[in-house]
This record gives structure tokens, sequence and C-alpha cells, in this order.
């Protein structure tokens, strides 16, 4: 694998502007017309949340994710994709990479709605 560089440095304020956040996904749903999109219901504690992501072409059974905890990005402005909006993004690891990617979950079951930083 060849290993991206480091990104350039950001302060404090800025990490802090980013509200990453625990959430129980489920649902796994396909959307209707895109090759790579899927809608997550996704539990955050005092809300639920439809969150796309392009899981179609990473996994076989993106359904196997139902259940599971992983990290989401919350303070993104609603996006239109595929005629369907996503309220939220999947922080998973390894896309950028060009490796399957996988979630980013934590060690054991945490509140959902807990904050990451």
């Amino acid at each position: 694998m060849e290993y991206a560089p480091v990104k350039p440095p950001i302060t404090v304020e800025d990490l802090q502007k980013v509200d990453i956040r625990i959430g129980t996904i489920l649902t796994v749903e396909e959307v209707p017309g895109s090759r790579k999109l899927v809608s997550l219901g996704v539990d955050f504690g005092d809300h639920q949340r439809t969150v796309l992501a392009g899981l179609k072409q990473e996994r076989e059974d993106p359904s196997e994710i139902i259940g599971r905890q992983s990290l989401f990005v919350m303070n993104l402005p609603p996006r239109t994709m595929a005629g369907h909006t996503s309220e939220g993004m999947l922080f998973d690891i390894g896309y950028e990479d060009g490796i399957c990617p996988v979630l980013a979950i934590p060690e054991k079951a945490v509140p959902n709605g807990s904050r990451a930083g």
C-alpha cells in the first residue's frame, strides 16, 4: 500500500467544528437508480436520521451492518443524491486509500449520540 502524505496542520478550533457522533444503524435500504448508494436509517439517541452511503459496490451484503454502531459526521448540510437527501456522513476507514472500507466503530457499545473528540 502506498501511504498518503499527512494533510496540512489545522487548529484545535477547526477540529472542534466537526461534530462526530456514534449512531446505531437500524436499516439499510437500496436507493433505486443508484449503482453505489444505500440509505441508512441511523439512531442517534434523541433522534433518527437518514444517511446515504456508497456501500453497494464495497460490500457483498450491505445489510450486514444493521445493528452495528459507527461514527457519523453530523453537521454537514443536507445533501441530495440520486433524488434522496442525506443528513450526515458515515465515517469509514479505507475508502480514500483504495482498500475495502470498514466501519469506524467503538471498542464497546456506548450510548447513541455520544460525541467523538
